[in-house]
């Protein structure tokens, strides 16, 4: 599998939601907005919320959405203590099979920290 860059991910991620808005329908632009809404402060701050998504996305295996939210968490202020810890539990909760993604978000968040 060739290396997909996080600059590479935010590149396409950004063309391809805007052609999906600019053809999409009111239900999809609603649960689009929906997903927006929910990450925003409440409760739990951004930060915690980001976490979250980090950890689900692990453990539901979707690299893109791993990608997302470890460049949210970086934009957050995450340390890379807390996004241990958190990976820490995606791995738990996930098994085993979390480990490809698991090496990949690593990897993604040392181009973040500027050391990949």
């Amino acid at each position: 599998m060739p290396h997909r860059t996080v600059d590479d991910f935010k590149a396409e991620r950004e063309t391809l939601n805007e052609l999906t808005l600019e053809r999409a329908n009111l239900e999809i632009k609603r649960f689009f907005s929906l997903d927006s809404q929910t990450y925003r402060d409440g409760a739990l701050p951004v930060r915690t919320k980001e976490m979250l998504g980090l950890v689900a996305s692990m453990v539901l295996r979707c690299d893109d959405c791993i990608f997302y939210h470890l460049d949210r968490c970086h934009e957050e202020g995450v340390s890379s203590e807390e996004l241990q810890d958190a990976m820490a539990v995606a791995l738990v909760v996930g098994g085993s099979i979390v480990i490809p993604h698991l090496r990949r978000a690593v990897r993604a968040w040392e181009e973040l920290q500027g050391k990949g």
